[in-house]
């Protein structure tokens, strides 16, 4: 037809459908083009547009719908998947509302599908709250976009029972569909097992999601959006560890048509972490790169900035990190609290407490807040600068009056301090008593005892305050102080003796039966005296001999202790070979002699000599047979002792 007539509308057409449905879309849109004069937006505009879209031209799609004279149903499918890939999820969201509204064809299941995942984009990425749109979660798709919208708000509990949900309606199809293949309940499987080792991630399960990303990996996937996702989120559970694996998984984000498969927020992120990546590899230049780059795409955003500053870092040029953020504080002044918190940590790691202080004492919004007067005080106090940690608290103490004089003036009407006021007072109150301010800290304390006169911890520690200046204050104040009585607390002390963490537990008195209930009734409260047992004397106490009056002071202090003899040597027993004796040793040996008397008590000498001061003490004497069993324990030892000499 067209070799007879070149223009003929009909013949073209025909043609176009054909090339789409080949999915030869730059040829389709080639002829669209060559004739256009013939092939107006007003005849072939879904056809255009759709070429468009597919070749990843979403803006010029966009373009062709908009112009067309007459927004058709397909062109409003088509201008809603148009709208969702540029992530203008509020218009799409209301072109297929409309479509719902307005049509009723077997596409409407493939309609809500597209209306879910406009509504868990929103959740997931532009953090707002999703509405319930009333739809029935009948397939696998609708379950795992109401899984996506949970994620985003945070129930990940919930999210993870509708992808177990979602897993088991895709079983149930492949069971009852002989037309799916293997290949394709895989490809579905492996997008519901990545989210769910996302939400294992996030969950702080590190091990496990790691174990299912891998898996998923393994099965070689061809959507290489998926393979992009879960190998960005393996780099994030690595970190500065497993570098080597990290740099492998980095190529599977490099894959061809990525960009198209992702969102924006996706491919940032990823932009992100190679740029990490290159930091924690000492790929310094490459670090540069990628956050120079990342920074003029978002010129308002943290992190390619911090990212430049901590490799500055690691290369030992603190200063130039500094001098960076402040120029990004100054420009941004949005951000500038992040910063600026960023740039007191380098101060503090850098040894500058003092500067950093000032630097956060410089952040308007975060000064008055409880977290950074805490930061600040203990700052200062480790620089024992306690001037600027009172005054410190006296700021954010004026700050909280003021803004309560404000809330009283618009309301009208008086309110009581705020609880963060009132524990700064009493914060600041401990502080100054810490480090010897009473006079203040009495003022701070009456402060306090004013708001609530009925607080005796209050009152307790103002009375101590005043007890270190004026006693006679602190007596009139202790009048205030509540009667033992009101303050005693009702106690069951057997049932506090009898707790488990009792130290001392009161033992149970036995029931008394018969004779001893009637002993026990007779003798009343008399208590039993316990006969005193005879102490044991040993086994050789001789009663004829005198005890030694010095048996109790150590051997050294007795008076007939003459020390140890100085250069006589015993039996030189194992000199020479073996089993010789040297001649004459029992002739040497002056404890043998009669003459000789005794310098210190020798056990078993008893009998021999007379009851004289140097008497042996009967704590001292060991029995007669102690040397002859101490041998037979020895040879008993010899005989069942193993090895040889």
């Amino acid at each position: 037809v067209l070799q007879i007539n070149k223009e003929d509308v009909t013949a073209l057409q025909c043609k176009v459908v054909c090339l789409i449905q080949n999915g030869n879309f730059k040829e389709a849109l080639s002829v669209i083009n060559t004739h256009s004069k013939v092939l107006t937006n007003d005849v072939i505009a879904f056809e255009k547009a759709y070429c468009e879209y597919r070749l990843n031209r979403i803006e010029n799609a966009l373009k062709t719908i908009q112009s067309a004279s007459q927004q058709t149903d397909k062109l409003k499918e088509l201008y809603g998947q148009v709208l969702y890939r540029l992530e203008r999820y509020d218009d799409c969201l209301a072109a297929y509302r409309d479509l719902i509204r307005n049509s009723q064809d077997e596409y409407e299941e493939e309609r809500k599908t597209n209306l879910s995942a406009v509504v868990a984009a929103q959740s997931t990425w532009e953090k707002v709250t999703p509405e319930d749109l009333g739809l029935r979660e009948s397939t696998y798709e609708l379950c795992y976009n109401s899984a996506c919208a949970l994620i985003g708000q945070g129930k990940l509990n919930e999210a993870m029972k509708k992808l177990q949900k979602a897993e088991g309606k895709i079983m149930v199809r492949s069971e009852e569909s002989f037309d799916v293949t293997e290949e394709d309940i895989e490809a579905e499987l492996a997008i519901i097992h990545g989210q769910m080792a996302y939400i294992m991630q996030l969950q702080g399960r590190t091990e496990d999601a790691l174990q299912l990303y891998n898996q998923i990996i393994k099965l070689k996937p061809t959507d290489v959006g998926l393979l992009a996702v879960i190998a960005n989120n393996i780099i994030t559970i690595n970190k500065d560890q497993n570098v080597f694996d990290s740099k492998k998984k980095v190529k599977l984000t490099n894959a061809e048509g990525v960009e198209h498969k992702l969102s924006k927020k996706q491919l940032q992120a990823i932009e992100f972490n190679k740029a990490l990546l290159a930091m924690y590899t000492n790929q310094a230049d490459q670090c540069r790169k990628l956050s120079a780059s990342l920074q003029s795409q978002s010129p308002e955003h943290l992190l390619p900035v911090l990212i430049q500053a901590a490799q500055l870092c690691r290369e030992k040029q603190h200063a130039k990190a500094v001098a960076l953020l402040q120029d990004f504080a100054d420009q941004h002044p949005a951000n500038a609290a992040e910063i600026k918190l960023t740039m007191a940590q380098l101060k503090i790691a850098q040894g500058s407490v003092t500067k950093a202080c000032m630097i956060l004492r410089s952040i308007e919004e975060l000064q008055h807040k409880p977290g950074m007067v805490s930061a600040l005080v203990t700052m200062y106090s480790h620089e024992e600068d306690i001037d600027s940690a009172i005054e410190v608290f006296t700021q954010a103490i004026q700050w909280y009056q003021q803004f309560q004089a404000r809330t009283n003036y618009c309301c009208c009407v008086f309110q009581p301090k705020s609880p963060v006021h009132l524990s700064l007072i009493r914060e600041a109150a401990n502080f100054k008593l810490k480090h010897g301010r009473k006079k203040e800290a009495i003022s701070d304390l009456e402060e306090l005892w004013k708001q609530n006169p009925k607080d005796v911890h209050t009152l307790a520690q103002l009375i101590s305050a005043y007890s270190l200046v004026d006693p006679e204050k602190a007596k009139v104040l202790s009048k205030h102080l509540p009667s033992s009585d009101t303050m005693s607390l009702k106690v069951d002390v057997d049932a506090l003796e009898n707790s488990h963490g009792a130290t001392y537990v009161r033992k149970k008195a036995g029931k008394l039966t018969g004779d001893n209930q009637q002993k026990e009734q007779g003798q009343g409260d008399v208590k039993k005296k316990k006969k005193k047992k005879k102490g044991k004397l040993p086994k050789n106490y001789d009663p004829k001999v005198t005890p030694d009056p010095e048996r109790w002071l150590p051997m050294r202090e007795r008076s007939y202790y003459r020390g140890r003899k100085k250069g006589k040597k015993k039996d030189q027993v194992g000199k020479g070979t073996q089993g010789s004796t040297t001649a004459g040793s029992s002739d040497l040996d002056a404890s043998r002699t009669a003459s000789s008397p005794p310098t210190s008590p020798r056990p078993g000498s008893a009998a021999a000599v007379s009851a004289t001061s140097n008497v042996i003490p009967p704590r001292h004497q060991k029995p007669a047979g102690a040397p002859a069993t101490k041998k037979k324990q020895q040879q008993k030892k010899k005989k069942g002792s193993k090895g040889g000499w």
